[in-house]
Protein backbone atom coordinates (compact mmCIF):
# COMPACT_ATOMS: atom_id res chain seq x y z
CA UNK A 1 0.00 0.00 0.00
CA UNK A 2 1.32 3.28 -1.05
CA UNK A 3 2.06 5.67 2.47
CA UNK A 4 1.69 9.08 3.32
CA UNK A 5 4.78 9.95 1.71
CA UNK A 6 4.10 8.96 -2.18
CA UNK A 7 0.83 10.62 -1.12
CA UNK A 8 2.17 13.78 -0.68
CA UNK A 9 4.09 14.00 -3.52
CA UNK A 10 1.17 13.06 -5.40
CA UNK A 11 -0.31 15.94 -4.85
CA UNK A 12 2.92 17.56 -5.53
CA UNK A 13 2.62 16.44 -8.98
CA UNK A 14 -0.96 17.57 -9.61
CA UNK A 15 -0.19 21.27 -8.30
CA UNK A 16 2.80 21.42 -11.15
CA UNK A 17 1.28 20.24 -13.72
CA UNK A 18 -2.93 19.72 -13.58
CA UNK A 19 -3.90 23.35 -11.71
CA UNK A 20 -5.39 26.31 -13.14
CA UNK A 21 -6.73 24.64 -16.59
CA UNK A 22 -10.08 23.18 -17.51
CA UNK A 23 -9.60 19.71 -17.26
CA UNK A 24 -10.89 16.81 -19.37
CA UNK A 25 -12.35 14.32 -16.77
CA UNK A 26 -13.45 10.76 -18.09
CA UNK A 27 -13.95 7.46 -16.80
CA UNK A 28 -12.39 4.78 -19.14
CA UNK A 29 -13.47 2.40 -16.92
CA UNK A 30 -17.07 3.61 -17.12
CA UNK A 31 -17.00 2.58 -12.74
CA UNK A 32 -16.52 6.70 -12.54
CA UNK A 33 -19.02 8.15 -15.28
CA UNK A 34 -21.43 10.37 -13.06
CA UNK A 35 -18.18 11.72 -11.24
CA UNK A 36 -16.48 12.12 -14.80
CA UNK A 37 -19.14 14.05 -16.12
CA UNK A 38 -19.38 16.32 -12.69
CA UNK A 39 -16.03 17.77 -13.08
CA UNK A 40 -15.04 17.54 -16.93
CA UNK A 41 -14.09 21.17 -17.75
CA UNK A 42 -13.76 22.39 -14.65
CA UNK A 43 -9.62 23.75 -13.08
CA UNK A 44 -8.09 22.00 -10.51
CA UNK A 45 -7.93 24.58 -8.06
CA UNK A 46 -6.40 23.39 -5.07
CA UNK A 47 -5.15 19.72 -3.82
CA UNK A 48 -3.59 18.31 -0.71
CA UNK A 49 -2.70 14.85 0.89
CA UNK A 50 -3.86 14.11 4.58
CA UNK A 51 -2.42 11.12 5.32
CA UNK A 52 -2.97 8.68 2.12
CA UNK A 53 -5.73 10.11 1.25
CA UNK A 54 -6.11 12.85 -1.98
CA UNK A 55 -8.32 15.82 -2.03
CA UNK A 56 -8.54 17.73 -4.94
CA UNK A 57 -10.44 20.94 -5.42
CA UNK A 58 -11.92 21.89 -8.29
CA UNK A 59 -13.45 25.72 -9.27
CA UNK A 60 -16.60 25.52 -8.73
CA UNK A 61 -16.41 24.02 -5.36
CA UNK A 62 -16.48 19.79 -6.14
CA UNK A 63 -13.79 17.74 -3.92
CA UNK A 64 -12.36 14.89 -6.16
CA UNK A 65 -11.44 12.59 -3.40
CA UNK A 66 -9.03 9.09 -3.55
CA UNK A 67 -7.53 6.74 -1.71
CA UNK A 68 -5.08 4.66 -3.34
CA UNK A 69 -5.45 1.67 -1.11
CA UNK A 70 -3.45 -1.45 -1.70
CA UNK A 71 -3.22 -1.39 -5.44
CA UNK A 72 -4.33 2.29 -6.55
CA UNK A 73 -2.12 4.11 -8.96
CA UNK A 74 -1.47 7.34 -10.81
CA UNK A 75 -0.05 7.34 -13.82
CA UNK A 76 1.55 10.30 -16.28
CA UNK A 77 2.07 11.12 -19.76
CA UNK A 78 3.21 14.21 -21.73
CA UNK A 79 4.31 16.67 -19.68
CA UNK A 80 5.56 15.49 -16.09
CA UNK A 81 7.72 18.25 -14.28
CA UNK A 82 10.30 17.11 -11.49
CA UNK A 83 8.64 17.67 -8.03
CA UNK A 84 12.19 18.06 -6.79
CA UNK A 85 14.62 20.37 -7.60
CA UNK A 86 17.42 18.15 -9.03
CA UNK A 87 15.21 14.76 -9.25
CA UNK A 88 13.21 12.94 -12.08
CA UNK A 89 10.09 13.43 -13.12
CA UNK A 90 7.88 10.08 -12.60
CA UNK A 91 5.60 8.77 -14.71
CA UNK A 92 3.87 6.33 -12.08
CA UNK A 93 3.08 6.77 -8.35
CA UNK A 94 1.02 4.23 -5.93
CA UNK A 95 1.24 0.61 -5.98
CA UNK A 96 4.05 -0.99 -7.92
CA UNK A 97 2.25 -2.80 -10.99
CA UNK A 98 3.03 -1.09 -14.12
CA UNK A 99 4.31 -2.04 -17.64
CA UNK A 100 6.30 1.14 -19.22
CA UNK A 101 8.35 2.95 -16.56
CA UNK A 102 10.65 1.14 -14.09
CA UNK A 103 10.16 1.09 -10.86
CA UNK A 104 12.12 3.69 -8.62
CA UNK A 105 11.38 2.97 -4.80
CA UNK A 106 8.82 2.69 -2.72
CA UNK A 107 5.44 2.74 -5.32
CA UNK A 108 7.51 5.10 -7.85
CA UNK A 109 8.73 4.53 -10.67
CA UNK A 110 11.15 7.12 -13.29
CA UNK A 111 9.83 8.55 -16.48
CA UNK A 112 12.22 8.05 -19.19
CA UNK A 113 15.53 10.25 -19.39
CA UNK A 114 14.72 14.00 -21.07
CA UNK A 115 16.85 16.84 -21.29
CA UNK A 116 16.03 20.50 -19.41
CA UNK A 117 13.80 20.93 -16.00
CA UNK A 118 10.68 19.34 -17.38
CA UNK A 119 10.36 15.56 -18.46
CA UNK A 120 8.80 14.36 -21.17
CA UNK A 121 6.93 10.73 -22.12
CA UNK A 122 5.69 11.33 -25.43
CA UNK A 123 3.64 8.65 -26.83
CA UNK A 124 3.15 8.09 -30.84
CA UNK A 125 0.13 9.99 -30.34
CA UNK A 126 -0.95 12.17 -27.35
CA UNK A 127 -3.25 11.53 -25.83
CA UNK A 128 -1.92 7.66 -25.29
CA UNK A 129 -4.40 5.10 -25.11
CA UNK A 130 -6.03 3.80 -21.09
CA UNK A 131 -3.65 1.10 -20.17
CA UNK A 132 -5.35 -1.36 -17.85
CA UNK A 133 -8.76 -0.81 -16.32
CA UNK A 134 -8.40 3.37 -15.42
CA UNK A 135 -10.80 4.35 -13.06
CA UNK A 136 -10.32 8.25 -13.98
CA UNK A 137 -8.61 9.85 -16.44
CA UNK A 138 -7.54 14.07 -16.29
CA UNK A 139 -6.31 15.50 -19.21
CA UNK A 140 -4.69 18.74 -19.88
CA UNK A 141 -3.21 19.78 -23.78
CA UNK A 142 -0.10 18.74 -22.89
CA UNK A 143 -0.74 15.84 -19.77
CA UNK A 144 -2.51 12.85 -18.67
CA UNK A 145 -3.42 11.58 -15.45
CA UNK A 146 -4.60 8.24 -15.16
CA UNK A 147 -6.15 6.34 -11.84
CA UNK A 148 -5.84 2.82 -11.52
CA UNK A 149 -7.30 0.18 -8.72
CA UNK A 150 -8.49 2.89 -6.28
CA UNK A 151 -10.06 1.96 -2.80
CA UNK A 152 -11.97 5.49 -3.23
CA UNK A 153 -12.83 7.03 -5.44
CA UNK A 154 -15.73 9.89 -4.99
CA UNK A 155 -16.83 13.52 -5.76
CA UNK A 156 -17.83 15.31 -2.57
CA UNK A 157 -18.72 19.11 -1.86
CA UNK A 158 -16.21 21.16 0.85
CA UNK A 159 -18.43 20.08 3.77
CA UNK A 160 -18.48 16.30 2.73
CA UNK A 161 -14.67 16.47 2.16
CA UNK A 162 -14.00 17.83 5.42
CA UNK A 163 -16.01 15.66 7.28
CA UNK A 164 -13.57 12.75 6.13
CA UNK A 165 -10.69 15.06 7.15
CA UNK A 166 -12.02 15.43 10.18
CA UNK A 167 -12.31 11.76 11.36
CA UNK A 168 -8.52 11.22 10.30
CA UNK A 169 -5.57 11.72 12.73
CA UNK A 170 -3.00 14.39 12.54
CA UNK A 171 -0.57 14.56 9.26
CA UNK A 172 2.95 16.33 10.00
CA UNK A 173 2.85 17.44 6.53
CA UNK A 174 -0.45 18.68 6.28
CA UNK A 175 -0.56 20.29 9.76
CA UNK A 176 0.53 24.18 10.93
CA UNK A 177 0.83 23.47 14.71
CA UNK A 178 2.83 20.38 15.10
CA UNK A 179 2.91 20.83 18.99
CA UNK A 180 -0.95 20.35 19.13
CA UNK A 181 -0.95 17.52 16.49
CA UNK A 182 1.35 15.74 18.52
CA UNK A 183 -0.56 15.80 21.88
CA UNK A 184 -3.51 14.85 19.79
CA UNK A 185 -1.73 11.73 18.63
CA UNK A 186 0.08 10.68 21.89
CA UNK A 187 -3.51 11.36 23.86
CA UNK A 188 -4.70 8.52 21.36
CA UNK A 189 -1.76 6.25 21.24
CA UNK A 190 -1.57 6.07 25.18
CA UNK A 191 -5.68 5.81 25.97
CA UNK A 192 -6.32 2.08 24.59
CA UNK A 193 -5.51 -0.74 25.58
CA UNK A 194 -5.02 -2.03 21.75
CA UNK A 195 -1.28 -2.48 20.63
CA UNK A 196 0.92 -0.01 19.85
CA UNK A 197 1.72 -1.72 17.07
CA UNK A 198 -2.13 -1.65 15.72
CA UNK A 199 -2.56 1.85 16.81
CA UNK A 200 0.30 3.38 14.67
CA UNK A 201 -1.79 1.36 11.64
CA UNK A 202 -5.52 3.49 12.60
CA UNK A 203 -5.45 6.11 10.24
CA UNK A 204 -7.92 8.19 12.92
CA UNK A 205 -4.67 7.95 15.45
CA UNK A 206 -2.59 9.21 13.16
CA UNK A 207 -2.41 9.68 9.09
CA UNK A 208 -0.37 8.23 6.70
CA UNK A 209 1.63 5.67 8.69
CA UNK A 210 1.62 2.19 7.06
CA UNK A 211 3.25 -1.16 7.04
CA UNK A 212 7.01 -0.15 6.64
CA UNK A 213 6.87 2.38 8.58
CA UNK A 214 5.19 1.39 11.42
CA UNK A 215 7.79 -1.49 11.54
CA UNK A 216 10.56 0.99 11.34
CA UNK A 217 9.16 3.42 14.25
CA UNK A 218 8.48 0.50 15.99
CA UNK A 219 12.61 -0.35 16.25
CA UNK A 220 14.00 2.52 15.95
CA UNK A 221 11.87 3.24 19.43
CA UNK A 222 12.84 -0.27 20.86
CA UNK A 223 9.27 -0.74 21.37
CA UNK A 224 7.88 -3.97 21.61
CA UNK A 225 4.67 -3.39 18.75
CA UNK A 226 2.42 -5.49 21.25
CA UNK A 227 2.46 -3.49 23.64
CA UNK A 228 -0.80 -1.97 24.60
CA UNK A 229 -1.04 1.26 24.00
CA UNK A 230 -2.17 2.49 27.80
CA UNK A 231 1.37 1.23 28.76
CA UNK A 232 3.58 3.43 26.45
CA UNK A 233 4.97 5.82 28.28
CA UNK A 234 3.62 9.48 26.79
CA UNK A 235 7.35 10.45 26.10
CA UNK A 236 7.88 7.57 24.12
CA UNK A 237 4.83 8.01 22.18
CA UNK A 238 5.83 11.57 21.78
CA UNK A 239 9.20 10.34 20.61
CA UNK A 240 7.48 7.87 18.00
CA UNK A 241 5.70 11.09 16.79
CA UNK A 242 8.59 13.13 16.48
CA UNK A 243 10.24 10.18 14.52
CA UNK A 244 7.20 10.23 11.97
CA UNK A 245 8.26 13.98 11.32
CA UNK A 246 11.12 13.21 10.48
CA UNK A 247 10.54 10.53 8.16
CA UNK A 248 7.77 11.07 6.67
CA UNK A 249 9.37 14.76 5.44
CA UNK A 250 12.48 12.52 4.09
CA UNK A 251 10.12 10.52 2.34
CA UNK A 252 8.51 13.38 0.99
CA UNK A 253 11.91 14.87 -0.14
CA UNK A 254 13.46 11.72 -1.85
CA UNK A 255 10.46 9.86 -2.70
CA UNK A 256 12.07 7.00 -1.10
CA UNK A 257 11.46 5.34 2.37
CA UNK A 258 15.02 5.59 4.11
CA UNK A 259 14.35 4.29 7.88
CA UNK A 260 18.20 3.91 8.84
CA UNK A 261 19.87 6.74 11.03
CA UNK A 262 23.36 4.94 10.90
CA UNK A 263 24.36 5.63 7.55
CA UNK A 264 26.65 7.71 6.53
CA UNK A 265 26.28 9.72 3.06
CA UNK A 266 27.78 6.56 1.13
CA UNK A 267 25.55 4.39 3.38
CA UNK A 268 22.68 6.64 1.86
CA UNK A 269 23.84 6.76 -1.61
CA UNK A 270 23.98 2.84 -1.46
CA UNK A 271 20.27 3.01 0.14
CA UNK A 272 18.95 5.25 -2.86
CA UNK A 273 20.02 2.06 -5.36
CA UNK A 274 19.82 -0.87 -3.24
CA UNK A 275 15.96 -1.24 -1.66
CA UNK A 276 17.91 -4.14 0.83
CA UNK A 277 19.93 -1.17 2.29
CA UNK A 278 16.78 1.01 3.36
CA UNK A 279 15.57 -0.56 6.76
CA UNK A 280 15.80 -1.90 9.97
CA UNK A 281 13.51 -4.47 10.26
CA UNK A 282 11.05 -4.48 7.42
CA UNK A 283 11.46 -7.30 4.66
CA UNK A 284 14.06 -9.12 6.90
CA UNK A 285 12.53 -11.86 8.36
CA UNK A 286 15.22 -14.78 9.33
CA UNK A 287 18.40 -12.33 8.78
CA UNK A 288 20.32 -11.01 11.66
CA UNK A 289 19.25 -7.70 13.10
CA UNK A 290 21.62 -4.94 12.35
CA UNK A 291 21.98 -4.06 15.72
CA UNK A 292 21.89 -7.05 17.96
CA UNK A 293 22.57 -10.16 15.30
CA UNK A 294 18.74 -12.26 16.89
CA UNK A 295 16.64 -12.95 13.81
CA UNK A 296 13.91 -10.97 12.78
CA UNK A 297 10.78 -12.17 13.21
CA UNK A 298 7.64 -11.57 10.97
CA UNK A 299 4.56 -12.04 12.64
CA UNK A 300 0.75 -10.93 12.03
CA UNK A 301 -1.04 -8.38 13.44
CA UNK A 302 -4.50 -7.19 12.68
CA UNK A 303 -4.12 -9.34 8.78
CA UNK A 304 -0.68 -7.73 8.05
CA UNK A 305 2.65 -8.67 8.19
CA UNK A 306 4.46 -7.14 11.37
CA UNK A 307 8.79 -7.15 11.39
CA UNK A 308 10.45 -7.22 14.76
CA UNK A 309 13.39 -7.79 16.35
CA UNK A 310 12.46 -9.88 19.51
CA UNK A 311 15.81 -8.83 21.42
CA UNK A 312 16.12 -5.43 20.52
CA UNK A 313 12.09 -5.24 20.76
CA UNK A 314 11.60 -7.75 23.57
CA UNK A 315 8.41 -7.64 25.86
CA UNK A 316 8.84 -5.13 28.73
CA UNK A 317 9.33 -6.56 32.08
CA UNK A 318 6.77 -4.22 33.92
CA UNK A 319 4.23 -1.72 34.35
CA UNK A 320 5.72 1.45 33.47
CA UNK A 321 8.99 0.68 32.16
CA UNK A 322 10.22 0.07 28.60
CA UNK A 323 13.16 -1.64 26.68
CA UNK A 324 14.65 1.40 25.77
CA UNK A 325 13.56 5.06 25.61
CA UNK A 326 13.17 6.59 21.71
CA UNK A 327 16.30 7.43 19.73
CA UNK A 328 18.32 8.68 22.26
CA UNK A 329 18.25 4.88 23.46
CA UNK A 330 18.66 3.91 19.90
CA UNK A 331 21.73 5.97 19.33
CA UNK A 332 23.60 4.24 22.39
CA UNK A 333 22.79 1.18 21.22
CA UNK A 334 23.74 1.44 17.47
Amino acid sequence: MPEGHTVHRIARQFRQDFTGVPLAVSSPQGRFASGAARLDGQAMVDVRAVGKQLFAGFERGDVLRVHLGLYGAWDFYGRISPIVEGQAALGSMGAPRLRRAVRMGEGERDLPEAEGDVALALPAAFPPEPVGQVRVRLLTPESVADLRGPTACEVLDPAQAQVVVDRLGPDPASTDDLEAAAEVVVDRLTARSVAVGQLLMDQAVVAGIGNIYRAELLFRARLDPWTPGREVPREVARTLWDDWVGLLADGIRTGVMITREDLDEEGRARALADPDERHWVYGRAGLPCRVCGTPVVVEEMATRKLYRCPSCQAPRRRRGGTRAAGRRAQAGRA
